[in-house]
């Protein structure tokens, strides 16, 4: 970097000449340094899905990167996950006082904004700096799947497919070229495991993927056993052989 540039590399308040923040493209770069998470719409519900890589002797039967928000919202993350923690326990009280309020599920763009919103707020305070993670919220609310995607910038936007983290480029053109609209939930999640082995450096098992699903049926927020994503990975693998590494 230049050196005229380095004091707007400091400063998370000003602008750059050429109407940057560089603090903010800083934690968007950390999420795509992140394991990749992927979030897939569907006519029967919302599938989430992500890579965690715990180490030899790690304890990984809890979900690090995969939250649930309420009943029926789910969160993947991908980037720095304490920073995931702390906006999922922000939502998850923003979300029971909206229950206490106005007796009804909260919509899941409602929560999106609301992250979206405090994420927008880090952008512009000295003394702060942005989360460094991005959220894809999925959940049911009368019976309608809805799928959101959070960024540092304080972005939020709407999606039927959507992959973050490391690879999710590569992943977006994948799910653009496999995702239709009338895919059941199973199918989904075939198609998340195989936008994972995808990115993935493992090829085989699947110790290193988690999943969870939202179904419109019941509307609610549910981890995936690991023996059905050793069933769906097997399928991915099959379906999507040219996909592999």
């Amino acid at each position: 970097m230049l050196p005229a540039q380095q004091g707007y590399d400091r400063a998370i308040t000003v602008f750059s000449p050429d109407g940057r923040l560089y603090q903010v493209e800083y934690a968007i770069e950390t999420v795509r340094r992140g394991t990749i998470a992927i979030g897939i719409k569907c006519k029967e519900g919302i599938i989430i899905a992500v890579e965690e890589k715990p180490r030899k002797l790690q304890i990984s039967e809890t979900a690090q990167k995969i939250f649930q928000i309420d009943d029926h919202v789910g969160v993947a993350a991908a980037g720095y996950i304490p920073d995931a923690r702390s906006q999922v326990d922000n939502a998850r009280f923003f979300s029971q006082s909206n229950k206490m309020i106005y007796d009804e599920p909260v919509e899941v763009e409602i929560i999106a904004k609301h992250l979206a919103d405090q994420c927008q707020q880090y952008t512009q305070y000295a003394g702060v700096r942005p989360y460094g993670v991005a959220l894809i919220l999925g959940g049911v609310v009368n019976k309608i799947p809805q799928l959101y995607l959070t960024d540092p910038s304080g972005t939020y936007i709407s999606y039927n497919a959507i992959a973050i983290g490391s690879g999710s480029d590569q992943v977006t053109d994948f799910l653009e070229k496999n995702y239709k609209s009338d895919l059941s939930l199973d199918d989904a999640a075939i198609v998340a495991a195989g936008g994972i082995y995808l990115s993935s450096e493992d090829k085989e098992g699947t110790s290193h993927i988690r999943m969870a699903h939202i179904k419109i049926e019941n509307g609610l927020y549910e981890l995936i056993p690991n023996e059905q994503i050793a069933k769906y990975a097997k399928s991915a693998q099959e379906k999507y052989p040219h996909d592999k590494k």
